[in-house]
């Protein structure tokens, strides 16, 4: 097994492209779509999604849910809701931790070998962008030391600016 670190890539572009096993949603706790890559994700992989989702009866912050990723590349959607940044006095790094887990805990329960995240509440829910990106390596890394699945995590980075981020976090070259 690699090292976590061996394990874990940078993607610029969209997230709705890759073929990956599973891509992350970064939703709302409907689950029935939204903006940015919710509604890009929804949009992608047809009204079949939204059906599906329906089903469900929504997520709360910090878990996450599995649909299939119908006209997607990738085989799953992985849905899991992100905290709302309130100046970080009222557990926002807790759940956004506990998002990754939950994500890498369905991930590893169904033997995915690649998972693709987006840079989760970082957009209209306003988590600071660094902050975002350390918890999200560092809770990726702790996972992926301890467990063979998945084998592959990647986060996509819709902006350069996201991506700069990403790459001082993991102290990577751009």
């Amino acid at each position: 097994m690699l090292a976590a670190e061996q394990r874990i890539r940078l993607s610029r572009g969209d997230i709705t492209t890759l073929e990956v096993d599973a891509i992350v949603n970064a939703a709302n706790s409907s689950l029935l779509g939204g903006g940015g890559v919710d509604g890009a994700i929804h949009r992608a992989a047809g009204p079949e999604l939204l059906a599906e989702c329906r089903t469900i009866g929504g997520c709360p912050a910090g878990e996450a849910r599995l649909t299939r990723g119908y006209r997607l590349p990738a085989s799953y959607v992985i849905h899991t809701v992100g905290p709302v940044w309130h100046g970080g006095k009222a557990g926002e790094q807790e759940k956004l931790r506990s998002c990754y887990r939950s994500c890498l805990a369905i991930a590893q329960s169904r033997n995915f070998q690649s998972v693709a995240f987006p840079a989760i509440a970082t957009g209209i829910y306003g988590f600071p962008r660094q902050q975002a990106a350390g918890i999200a390596v560092a809770t990726a890394s702790s996972h992926l030391a301890a467990n063979e699945f998945p084998s592959l995590v990647v986060f996509v980075c819709f902006d350069p600016a996201m991506l700069e981020t990403y790459q001082a976090v993991l102290g990577r070259d751009a």
